[in-house]
């Protein structure tokens, strides 16, 4: 990643661009960039092609994309998204089994690892939690990127790793929804109609205008690009941001269950 990130950086400069001014090309902030370049970030898919066409279409780009096969931290299925997910333009998440990654505080995510079956050892737990930070910073560095949450109000509720844990938790959920950019309902636990009974799933929009969905199980996760397929999960999400509580009243309900803790 660092010999990518270097790459990338010669062919920026021999270009003549700013990395302000090769983000703005290629939809990036300068900050993701930047990561890029010191090999602390995997580049995304649009990234590589888009800074192809800024710096010349060499093909040294996309040439060595594939070798960058591996990415620690993140399972091999999620890979795909995860690099769809950082150059998006809408990002749209609903889930019923726990937080979402991009809302995790450290504390609760380093107890959903520890729990994890077979047992990760202390360098396996490190490197995911590294990698699930840094996609975190998604909802900071792309302030023009829209982020949704539809989250179950059991997944407070059930207090993952104590009570402690949890307070910090509906403070750190608390301060994201106070983004322009981020957007969290809940949707009760005694509620007559849900469209999302089916399980957890993702939407986004690229640059491009094109939406993909993602679903995941115990073990693997599908990439959805049939549009017809992504067209039902839309309409599902549509529903169910009808059904769950308002922003106003999710943030109310929020305060309550920490002040309930």
């Amino acid at each position: 990643m660092r010999t990518f990130g270097a790459v990338l950086q010669a062919l920026r400069e021999h270009s003549g661009l700013s990395r302000e001014e090769f983000g703005d090309l290629v939809g990036f902030s300068k900050h993701t960039v930047a990561s890029v370049e010191l090999g602390r970030r995997m580049p995304d898919l649009v990234l590589v092609e888009r800074g192809e066409e800024a710096t010349g279409n060499t093909g040294a780009l996309r040439k060595s994309f594939p070798k960058l096969a591996r990415q620690p931290g993140l399972p091999a299925w999620f890979r795909q998204w995860a690099g769809l997910e950082a150059g998006a333009i809408t990002l749209y998440t609903y889930e019923c089994r726990l937080i979402p990654g991009l809302l995790q505080t450290e504390a609760y995510a380093r107890q959903l690892f520890t729990n994890q079956l077979p047992p990760l050892d202390d360098d396996q737990i490190e490197a995911q939690w590294v990698a699930r930070a840094e996609r975190q910073r998604l909802l900071r560095e792309r302030p023009n990127t829209a982020f949704g949450f539809i989250l179950e109000e059991h997944l407070f509720r059930r207090h993952t790793g104590g009570v402690e844990v949890t307070a910090k938790l509906i403070d750190h959920v608390l301060e994201l929804a106070e983004l322009r950019n981020v957007e969290i309902q809940i949707m009760p636990t005694e509620q007559e109609n849900h469209a999302g009974l089916d399980g957890p799933m993702q939407l986004l929009e690229t640059p491009r205008t094109q939406w993909f969905a993602y679903c995941e199980g115990q073990r693997a996760g599908l990439l959805i690009s049939d549009p017809n397929e992504v067209s039902v999960l839309q309409r599902r999400y549509a529903r169910m941001r009808s059904q769950a509580l308002t922003l106003n009243d999710s943030v109310s309900l929020l305060q309550r269950m920490r002040g309930d803790v």
